[in-house]
């Protein structure tokens, strides 16, 4: 006889959305029951997205690392008067997307430290001098921080700098500054960003204006089971209302050289449970996602080929240059060689195909 459980499971599998509930119930499970939820969990990938392992060549260019705020999370951003600080100009950007370009990366992707001197001009700036030296690649850039951050700093509506940063060439947004969307767990450890609120309304801004974003949770750290699941739910609201989401990506809580972490006040990041659950049960709840991605930065890549078998289809990217994980404590974070992605999947069975940002093939 099924139980409660296995009942749920079948359910799901056969088109029934999630609650809540239901979900804090999946995430919840300890023993041999994690491997039913990454089961059917996968069983729904392969309904939904097909057998293909996708990844994008891409490169990151972090343009400065000097940051007005003070997140309890990072171990990347610097203050004045730090040493190891850095704000690259034009020409070193410039060079940093021409050798990209040489690199045949169809995406640079660029996100910073908010510098005191930016406006929302700087941003379209830098966006029009990547493009004047990798022109045809596209940009995956800002997030909703730096867009209210711009805004303030300019005296304009986000609305309007996202328009700004669009004609400067922006194709899509990245959806980090997540974090955790519960205004309590915010409070705690990046008390200065922008609250739960209007995240998801700069959020919607974007994807009204025909700019993409991707979706993310940063989890592992002071959070709950309930705050994960709230997060999740929405995420999945504004999915339903925008379809604006291109992909969903958990990004595993590095804890090492944190101020949260020193301070006592996150936990030692997520276990291996909780990684292979937050793809299961991401997978399971976000019915209206077509992509869930595996952070081979965050996770290692052994523990993201197992997110590959527990419901994810998408490695991300190739990065050639990685400064965020890595100045927090990550190891190898600089680039996947697509000959080891292959490897890897082959590795389940599965094979390996080549995407654009915005998941076309390639």
């Amino acid at each position: 006889m099924k139980t409660l459980f296995q009942n749920l499971l079948s359910d799901v599998k056969a088109g029934h959305r999630l609650t809540d509930k239901e979900a804090h119930l999946l995430f919840s499970v300890h023993d041999r029951q994690v491997w039913d939820v990454a089961r059917a969990a996968d069983e729904v990938r392969e309904e939904r997205v097909g057998p293909a392992i996708t990844y994008v060549l891409n490169q990151n260019i972090n343009v400065t690392n000097l940051c007005v705020n003070a997140c309890g999370f990072c171990g990347f951003s610097k203050k004045t008067g730090d040493e190891g600080i850095y704000f690259h100009d034009k020409t070193e950007i410039q060079k940093k997307a021409a050798l990209a370009k040489t690199r045949g990366v169809s995406e640079i992707c660029t996100v910073s430290g908010l510098h005191p001197a930016f406006t929302a001009q700087s941003y379209a700036d830098v966006y029009r001098c990547i493009h004047e030296a990798a022109p045809g690649v596209h940009l995956h850039a800002s997030n909703p921080m730096e867009v209210a951050y711009a805004a303030k700093k300019s005296k304009m509506s986000t609305k309007d700098v996202l328009v700004l940063m669009k004609e400067a060439g922006l194709g899509s947004m990245c959806g980090t500054a997540a974090e955790i969307l519960v205004d309590s767990v915010r409070d705690a450890i990046c008390h200065e960003k922008i609250s739960t609120a209007e995240w998801v309304r700069i959020i919607k801004e974007a994807h009204r204006l025909g700019i993409p974003t991707t979706a993310t949770i940063m989890y592992g750290h002071c959070e709950s089971d309930a705050d994960r699941v709230s997060h999740l739910a929405i995420l999945r609201e504004i999915q339903d209302e925008t379809h604006g989401f291109t992909e969903f990506v958990p990004l595993s809580f590095i804890h090492m050289n944190t101020p949260l972490f020193r301070a006592g006040i996150a936990r030692a990041g997520a276990t291996g449970r909780e990684d292979l659950l937050m793809v299961a049960v991401a997978r399971l709840f976000l019915d209206n996602f077509k992509n869930i991605q595996v952070s081979w930065v965050k996770e290692g890549i052994k523990m993201a080929q197992l997110g590959l078998i527990a419901g994810a289809n998408d490695l991300g990217g190739t990065m050639f240059e990685e400064s965020i994980s890595k100045g927090a404590g990550a190891l190898n974070t600089d680039y996947l060689d697509p000959k080891e992605m292959q490897r890897v999947a082959e590795d389940v069975g599965r094979s390996l195909k080549r995407r654009t940002t915005l998941y076309e093939d390639i």
